[in-house]
């Protein structure tokens, strides 16, 4: 099976499991080329619901997740989006699909990760998605207030700086926790505090 159909098979499996609900998630996802975001030898398995290890430790989340974590955001075209682990670039072209490439903001830890993330981005024709390495925890203050804020990678909470980063009502969007994790979703008040929602229990790799 090509590619194209294996990614086709994939997002209708995850659509009649109706755990994604918004079609521009769907579209999305069925517009993103996962297989190019994975290391050649683990191609393969491309398009199986699951993790897949990237290097430096990190991994690319499995499809079902990205396609729950971008519902929960509720993106719309011209938001303004900051992604805190950039990881292979995958989660940021998704959220591009949504938002348009010109409103995604991505910081990751790894140097190398970033490198590697930012020429393949590129090439798939992502280049309006700007990536930089540093510490995620910052934020990128330079292009705030973002209508939107989510990790790739699990902390024990919000930061503060993303948390200031992101417009009143806007939301902010991670899993929070050590050995377990809860995907929580906030909406941002605009004194600066937070009103949550749970929304289960996950796995993924913690914060640098």
């Amino acid at each position: 099976m090509h590619p194209e159909q294996e990614r086709e098979a994939l997002v209708d499996r995850l659509a009649r499991r109706g755990r994604i609900e918004d079609e521009a998630t769907l579209a999305a996802l069925r517009s993103v080329p996962r297989h190019e975001f994975v290391p050649e030898g683990r191609r393969e398995g491309a398009y199986d619901d699951r993790p897949l290890p990237i290097g430096e430790g990190q991994t690319i989340s499995a499809p079902h997740m990205v396609g729950i974590m971008t519902d929960l955001l509720d993106l719309r075209p011209g938001d303004e989006v900051l992604e805190v682990g950039t990881g292979c670039g995958y989660h940021a072209a998704v959220t591009a699909e949504v938002v348009g490439p010109g409103g995604v903001y991505s910081v990751e830890y790894h140097e190398s990760l970033a490198e590697r993330a930012r020429r393949r981005l590129e090439r798939l024709g992502y280049g309006g998605i700007s990536v930089r390495a540093g510490d995620g925890r910052e934020g990128w203050p330079e292009h705030a207030p973002y209508d939107r804020a989510y990790l790739t990678c699990a902390a024990t909470d919000f930061p503060r700086a993303v948390v200031e980063q992101v417009r009143p009502g806007g939301y902010l969007l991670a899993p929070l926790g050590t050995r377990r994790q809860t995907l929580v979703r906030a909406r941002r008040r605009a004194d600066g505090t937070l009103d949550r929602e749970e929304h289960g229990g996950v796995r993924f790799v913690t914060m640098q």
